[in-house]
């Protein structure tokens, strides 16, 4: 909410934006449930994009220490910085191809306050469908993909670089709350250093929505040169807060379920 707040409020209102002043508001024009509006669709797009995510960017992994100057280099710490966030990039880019009419969709639910607009995913994705085009179901793509490949491949090189540091260091450390805690400050980086690209890729997820005045352009430097103008350097950063109040456990615990998954399933595997 506070990274589309800039698209309908003015100077004033923005400069009183904090994140218990929007949740109070959501609390009292909306009730506590709507915490969870669009959650479903969330969970819809999470299990296929993380699915595609870790299994692409393995398989990537393998495709890049075939190439000759890596394969060289694949016990050196460069080498494989290298190999991890190139993987994580196009990895990143690959689930968020194969998923972006969902995020739009989840996005769309979420934005919803007092004027219910969508009854629900396959309702949005039809009018999304019928008003906007085939293509409305990909608005806003281009800042998602320039947002999501280094996004993910900060995230995968800076936590394959931590938890490798850590495990040489602390070899006897529980591996859970190893990739527990190099998860967590993996989503940090990676956020910090995408964040404004996220919130360019909402805003244009949400104009023209319900008839909503389209205000940006339909370039992608357009649009982050009126959020300058309007909001100031600070505007590209609007919601960071609680971003990291949401990527810290989140993107901690996924790197977690992924590792204790990998060691359960491989020791299924070997029994079998």
């Amino acid at each position: 909410m506070l990274n589309v707040q800039g698209m309908h409020s003015d100077v004033a209102t923005l400069k009183k934006a904090s994140i218990w002043h929007e949740a109070s508001r959501i609390i009292r024009e909306e009730g506590f449930r709507a915490f969870w509006k669009g959650n479903l669709v969330t969970i819809a797009h999470r299990l296929p994009y993380s699915s595609v995510n870790f299994y692409a960017y393995e398989h990537y992994k393998k495709l890049l220490h075939t190439i000759p100057g890596l394969e060289s280099h694949r016990v050196n710490m460069g080498g494989n910085v290298v190999v991890h966030f190139v993987g994580g990039g196009l990895a990143g880019i690959t689930a968020a191809s194969t998923t972006y009419p969902l995020d739009l969709v989840r996005t769309r639910l979420a934005a919803q306050t007092n004027v219910i607009y969508y009854k629900g995913i396959f309702h949005a994705l039809q009018t999304i469908t019928t008003e906007e085009g085939v293509f409305g179901l990909y608005k806003g793509l281009g800042a998602t993909l320039l947002g999501v490949g280094p996004n993910i491949a900060i995230g995968f090189s800076v936590y394959e670089t931590l938890r490798s540091f850590w495990q040489s260091h602390r070899p006897h450390d529980s591996p859970v709350a190893m990739s527990l805690a190099c998860g967590s400050l993996s989503g940090i980086a990676s956020s910090t250093a995408t964040f404004p690209l996220d919130l360019v890729r909402r805003r244009k997820q949400l104009e023209g929505v319900g008839g909503r005045a389209r205000v940006y352009t339909t370039s992608l430097f357009g649009t982050f040169k009126y959020i300058m103008q309007t909001e100031g350097f600070r505007g590209l950063y609007r919601g960071i807060l609680p971003e990291y109040y949401k990527v810290v456990p989140g993107v901690g615990i996924c790197f977690m379920t992924y590792e204790t998954l990998k060691i359960c399933l491989s020791d299924v595997t070997a029994k079998l």
